[in-house]
């Protein structure tokens, strides 16, 4: 079965909804997925790394929160058949990369050059989810990178909430960025999911693991929440690697790990350590998220970053907040991603996100 075969399939039995829209996209998607198949089925994928063969145009797929790109895009990957292929966050993919360039850069002066033939050499097709680019020393790279990887044929597939001309907007010298927004109109279909509706909405169904407001209540009810999941009043505190550092988590037990906030957002943490957190556990307990205003822009920031990487990684989450998700960052310079943070608080609270099993035992 093809990929358009599936989506209208998966529509027909009821599955997803039908969404023009996304139609629209996977399209797209499956034109894609046949001019890899069909260079796989000749054998010539293999030539994708010389200059004289040209690779299919990735596709750049950006549009609102919950409208369903990343499913989308894990459908393409799931069904294309070419290899080897990669899918990744994008923020764990760029942790990569920055470990990369830092054991190359003892062996070459460039250190672009061999990174950039490592990953095309392990990814003939990189699925990327949510593109953001927040930080100078990203946006300084990826237009290098990506250039070296599509000159080696790698087709890139990626996803983002924002067009490519609002990538890293009001960055630090974001002149200096904007060869890479060019790079992904030229390279790359760029492709609206247009529609305002939020999948991720309908799927919210009470399980109360999003506390609020404050105090002793809801301090009980995290805490009776911990002993359900935990068997244990308190957890170990342990420490956890990070790029040859140590990252302490205060309670850990059963594959639960717990936090206060502050020591998680407040903190000079970053993806790499949220990134850690996912990979060692599957739920994770925030105690007494504040109300953050326009002053506390690393606080949100980081907030941000973290609920990314934890929705990315599946990871439960329980949480106390002094307010519901829509009303802790309203105004400040990160209230546009945050709001793919309010869309996803609110679908990790779902049935559908904890399944009946871990809820129920």
């Amino acid at each position: 079965m093809g990929l358009l075969e599936l989506y209208k399939a998966l529509v027909a039995a009821g599955e997803i909804k039908a969404d023009a829209g996304q139609a629209v996209v996977i399209e797209k998607l499956a034109g894609l997925a046949a001019s890899l198949e069909a260079v796989s089925q000749a054998n010539f994928l293999s030539r994708l790394l010389k200059p004289s063969a040209a690779a299919p145009m990735g596709i750049y797929i950006h549009g609102g929160v919950g409208r369903g790109k990343t499913m989308l895009m894990d459908m393409f990957f799931a069904e294309v058949r070419a290899e080897p292929k990669r899918r990744v966050h994008f923020h764990a993919f760029m942790q990569d990369v920055h470990a990369r360039l830092h054991g190359a850069r003892r062996k070459a002066r460039d250190a672009i050059a061999p990174v950039a033939a490592g990953i095309a050499a392990e990814a003939k097709l990189l699925c990327l989810d949510e593109m953001q680019i927040g930080d100078i020393a990203d946006a300084m790279i990826v237009g290098r990178l990506f250039e070296a990887l599509l000159a080696r044929g790698t087709v890139v597939v990626t996803t983002g909430n924002m067009a490519p001309e609002d990538l890293y907007r009001d960055g630090l010298n974001r002149q200096l960025f904007l060869p890479f927004v060019e790079l992904l109109r030229s390279k790359l279909t760029v492709v609206t999911l247009e529609g305002a509706t939020d999948y991720r909405l309908g799927r919210v169904k009470g399980h109360e693991t999003f506390i609020t407001p404050l105090g002793s209540a809801a301090d009980a009810l995290l805490q009776g929440l911990w002993r359900r999941l935990t068997d244990t009043e308190k957890g170990k505190a342990m420490d956890i690697e990070v790029l040859g550092r140590k990252l302490r988590v205060p309670q850990a037990a059963h594959g639960c790990a717990r936090f206060r906030f502050s020591e998680l957002c407040e903190a000079p943490l970053g993806p790499a350590d949220y990134l850690a957190l996912a990979r060692n556990f599957r739920t994770l307990f925030v105690e007494h998220i504040p109300v953050l205003g326009p002053g506390q822009r690393n606080e949100a920031k980081r907030f941000v970053t973290l609920i990314d990487t934890l929705y990315d990684a599946q990871v439960r989450l329980v949480t106390t907040s002094a307010h519901p998700p829509e009303r802790i960052y309203v105004k400040g310079e990160h209230e546009f991603a945050f709001a793919r943070t309010i869309s996803r608080l609110k679908e990790m609270q779902s049935a559908s996100w904890w399944g009946k099993k871990i809820v129920e035992t």
